[in-house]
């Protein structure tokens, strides 16, 4: 069993598309094999079905029903806001306490690889006092760190490692999702942040039509699982 935290350095810079095909690479491989996508803001329940979560469960070959859709995101809000204005929109919130209960409680069942993807950045508000990054803490688990290729993604990424390395928390890898808009080279990328990345394998994934489970970037990551 191994469990993996996904994080990145903002919202939509690519932690679905990255874990989908990744989960789709590992499955046609024999590998076991899940995934959960716990908070979710701006879900919209009339066109679920391209939804993150939705999107997790195609790449898993489960259906997109209502009950699998609670399993792996139980807390699901509709204002495509930071998860605590989210939650507030509908006069609900997040119980940290729960969040990471329902997480280490997934991560004791699990009896293959388990994705646990966030929620935008690594330092979106949760609740009044806690961000992602305390629940990355508080797991304590590897992280896949997915960024960008988009011009000012290198500082961005250098950032993200400092506060990821003042918690301690490591990094299995770092996944550069190539940007569909204002890209910069991806090699050129790719090869900055290794210059910064202590050791950490840093590889490129390009953002190309179709087929992305047979892209060989999937083969590197899961190679470092």
């Amino acid at each position: 069993m191994a469990a993996y935290f996904v994080t990145s350095t903002g919202t939509d810079i690519g932690k679905t598309f990255v874990s989908a095909g990744l989960i789709r690479y590992l499955r046609g491989s024999g590998q076991p094999i899940d995934a959960l996508k716990p908070v979710v803001s701006g879900y919209d329940s009339s066109v679920v079905e391209t939804s993150d979560p939705a999107v997790l469960l195609g790449a898993l070959g489960k259906p997109v029903s209502a009950d699998e859709i609670e399993r792996i995101a139980p807390w699901r809000f509709r204002a495509p806001l930071a998860p605590d204005l989210a939650a507030a929109r509908e006069g609900r919130s997040i119980d940290f306490d729960r969040l990471i209960g329902f997480s280490r409680a997934a991560i004791g069942a699990s009896t293959g690889i388990l994705f646990i993807e966030g929620v935008g950045g690594i330092m979106v508000p949760l609740d009044a006092k806690r961000t992602v990054l305390d629940w990355m803490a508080a797991l304590n688990i590897p992280l896949l760190l997915v960024v960008g290729g988009y011009l000012g993604a290198i500082s961005h990424t250098l950032t993200a490692l400092d506060v990821l390395a003042q918690r301690k928390l490591k990094i299995a890898a770092i996944v550069v999702s190539e940007s569909e808009r204002n890209t910069v080279e991806l090699d050129d990328t790719v090869a900055s942040i290794a210059r910064f990345s202590d050791g950490v394998e840093v590889i490129g994934l390009p953002r190309l039509p179709g087929g992305l489970n047979q892209h060989p970037a999937f083969a590197k990551i899961a190679a470092l699982l």
